[in-house]
């Protein structure tokens, strides 16, 4: 230990910003600073605290949070460096009004700000918990940080950006915090003001854009979410419990086949009260009917009914941070742990009690590869993809259109309904037959009479296994029938083609007929063919205006 001599002269301070550079007898140094200095005196040195040599370093470092003493540095006469801790507590009036002036200057704030982290100054992102509802983990803190601006990550919303978040429209983000509405507003207060911010930023956004698109979609939900406040809710009930989007009902059944999907225990009917979702099917205990956390499939259906279209998009168990993707619970490869299930759906893994092994066809590889093998997939995917079943939400042209080049079948079906939408036409304005209801022939697949390029999984199901190609040949026999035989109104609303002495009266469905882009006129298509593809009724058209 090193013990300082005591020096008659008094030693000057020099602080700048957080630190103390250094003693010196002299003020003479300190005079052509830059920055903002302050010199005090120190007339008394405690010399009974002990004294560690610095190591050839001329400034100290920058104080931390968890140091309660600080340390200057003393140049004596005979130049040798001696490092001097004066504890925070020093009952000195002097030094206690040095650390408190040091610690009120600017660039104390500056550089505090800088290493150490405030709350206050920008949003918390708690990584672990933000997994989206698809599946794809949301950027991180830091990440979330850097591509906003202020520290804020929606505060400055680009039109750039397509999403759009209930932020932007003025919403609160937890609606179960607020059961009075946001800022004091009602709900239905609260959605009004949403839908006019909406209609201002769908005037601002570029017409055909994904942010247009968006603002629109959510402006149709704001306005149906505000018409069911409106209309109140629907009675419940009596022995329906609602849990999460659950809808709850008492089972009688006294067999063993069931198990509860939160603790994965055997249900005994016999001796046990247990519960059924008449939505999702999910089935439980009385006991376990409050910890439920899985919101109801049905749910999601409602909000999002669509399907992931990658392949199995795993990210492996990192991104997950070794947890559950549903119940959050720790799993892992090693011995120890619970054993991590692979979801073929989602690409997620989830534990024992979430993840039965229970098998689906999986929709993104039946439109890539044309796979109908079932796989592996959790509770939640299971009963999601058997509700969406029926669900006309497949684009195949978008998603892979080659498929119809290598499956027949549904190239058939394909051409088939796109007759079957030019027959309608003449069906709707057919008085016999609407009589006749022949449109109820497509009952069980609406969306065959509205568009020609929607699909549902069941219609994919059906193309496999040979079931959808002839009842759809069957409607489209009937339905021509009616118009080319046995109907003499639709009869005459039939073509004769121009450029042949064939007086056959040909219809735009016939697979013998071309129609034209331009003036909508039927044509045989060998005759349209030779012809050049030259329309003589637009070309009738085009000398008229001629002349």
């Amino acid at each position: 230990m090193k013990v300082l001599t005591y020096i008659d002269k008094p030693a000057s301070v020099k602080l700048s910003g957080y630190k103390v550079r250094t003693l010196s007898d002299t003020e003479s140094e300190f005079t052509s600073s830059e920055e903002e200095e302050r010199d005090y005196t120190i007339t008394e040195i405690d010399l009974s605290k002990e004294v560690a040599p610095l190591s050839g370093l001329e400034d100290t470092e920058p104080l931390s949070d968890k140091d309660d003493s600080f340390s200057v540095s003393l140049k004596n006469s005979c130049n040798v460096k001696e490092q001097v801790n004066f504890p925070l507590e020093t009952p000195d009036p002097v030094i206690r009004e040095v650390v408190e002036e040091a610690q009120k200057t600017s660039d104390l704030k500056r550089v505090f700000s800088e290493v150490r982290f405030n709350p206050f100054d920008r949003d918390l992102h708690m990584e672990e918990e933000h997994y989206t509802d698809d599946g794809i983990p949301t950027l991180s803190s830091e990440q979330e940080y850097k591509s906003s601006s202020n520290g804020s990550s929606w505060a400055n919303v680009s039109d750039d950006n397509p999403d759009v978040t209930n932020a932007d429209l003025g919403l609160a983000e937890d609606h179960f915090s607020h059961p009075e509405g946001h800022f004091g507003l009602s709900n239905t207060e609260e959605l009004e003001m949403a839908i006019e911010n909406c209609k201002e930023l769908i005037g601002r956004a570029q017409p055909h854009s994904d942010r247009h698109k968006n603002l629109v979609q959510k402006l149709v939900q704001l306005r149906l979410k505000l018409q069911e406040l409106k209309d109140g809710p629907d009675p419940i009930p009596v022995d329906v419990k609602l849990v999460v989007g659950h809808k709850f009902q008492t089972q009688e059944s006294r067999s063993t086949k069931y198990y509860c999907e939160k603790c994965n225990a055997m249900i005994l009917g016999v001796i046990q009260k247990w519960f059924r979702c008449s939505e999702c099917g999910y089935s439980c205990h009385d006991k376990c009917l409050n910890n439920i956390t899985r919101m109801c499939a049905s749910q999601k259906v409602l909000e999002s009914p669509e399907y992931f279209l990658s392949i199995c998009p795993n990210r492996g168990l990192s991104a997950q941070n070794y947890r559950c993707a549903e119940c959050r619970k720790a799993i892992s490869f090693q011995s120890g742990f619970s054993e991590p299930r692979l979801c073929d759906y989602s690409g997620q893994y989830f534990c024992e009690l979430c993840h039965w092994n229970n098998t689906m066809v999986v929709p993104s590889r039946v439109l890539h590869n044309w796979d109908f093998e079932p796989r592996k997939v959790s509770r939640a995917s299971k009963q999601f993809l058997k509700l969406m079943t029926s669900k006309a939400v497949i684009r195949i042209q978008d998603v892979n259109p080659m498929l119809f080049n290598f499956v027949e079948e549904l190239n058939d079906v394909k051409k088939l309904r796109e007759e079957l939408l030019i027959m309608k036409k003449y069906l709707l304005v057919c008085t016999e037959a609407m009589k006749k209801k022949f449109l109820l022939l497509l009952s069980e697949r609406q969306h065959f009479v509205e568009t020609s390029d929607k699909y549902s999984m069941q219609d994919l199901l059906d193309i496999t296994s040979d079931t959808l190609l002839p009842e759809l040949a069957n409607i489209h026999t009937t339905w021509a029938q009616h118009i080319k035989t046995d109907c003499q109104k639709c009869q005459a609303k039939g073509f004769i083609c121009e450029l042949c002495d064939d007086k056959e009266t040909l219809f735009p469905f016939d697979s013998i007929a071309v129609v034209c882009s331009q003036c909508s006129y039927v044509l045989h298509r060998h005759c349209f063919a030779k012809r050049g593809a030259q329309c003589p009724r637009c070309e009738r058209r085009s000398k008229r205006n001629v002349n």
